[in-house]
């Protein structure tokens, strides 16, 4: 878990040779800029071209579906759900994130899987982190083979906590990070019944400012 800093709701930084965010979203006071940027999807809570602007230098890439990227300038990266590429020598792989349950109105999914969201795994300096974004708990997670593992718990747009404990006895994780809640769904409460419920050993984060 060193140098994984939750920011709140999705966001997070993975600090080390590289310093990585994945969703930047309502930072709080002068955060370090950015070497890359990874972003799920295009929602609000997800894709902030405000938060992206505060971190970018002219050096920073950013990765994401091209819902994402069709709408930023600089240096972009368009990933669909299975690509790899490598980013100032960082591992990006983008994996497939979507909802099977959750519906925003009847028969329309909030996430559906035609829409090419994504999560990542991320390798760098030797650790291999999963951010699983918006989703359900889904078949692809049986390939899932990593040290950290960032998963949705609130339910509502994505898995609720008994949810997020089915998915993690599909993945493989040394240690799971419980995330989605707290902003837009969900409270503590729900980290709090995943940790008590889930197979893998969970550590709840408090956010950093």
């Amino acid at each position: 878990m060193e140098n994984i800093d939750w920011l709140g709701h999705d966001s997070f930084r993975i600090s080390g040779s590289k310093t990585l965010y994945i969703d930047p979203w309502k930072l709080r006071g002068s955060p370090p800029p950015a070497d890359i940027i990874l972003v799920t999807h295009e929602h609000f809570d997800h894709l902030s071209k405000d938060d992206i602007a505060k971190l970018s230098t002219p050096g920073t890439a950013v990765v994401g579906p091209a819902e994402v990227t069709g709408q930023l300038t600089g240096e972009t990266h368009t990933v669909t759900p299975g690509d790899t590429i490598t980013v100032q020598g960082v591992v990006v792989t983008a994996v497939p994130a979507y909802n099977t349950s959750k519906f925003r109105s009847p028969g329309v999914l909030f996430h559906p899987p035609a829409d090419g969201k994504v999560g990542y795994v991320v390798e760098m300096d030797g650790r291999r982190i999963y951010h699983a974004g918006d989703t359900d708990a889904i078949p692809e997670m049986a390939q899932i083979d990593v040290d950290v593992a960032l998963i949705p718990v609130s339910g509502t747009y994505v898995m609720t906590a008994e949810e997020a404990v089915e998915a993690c006895k599909m993945l493989r994780a040394k240690v799971v990070v419980p995330m989605h809640y707290g902003v837009v769904a969900g409270t503590v409460a729900d980290a709090q019944r995943f940790k008590e419920l889930c197979p893998l050993p969970v550590e709840i984060l408090e956010p950093v400012a």
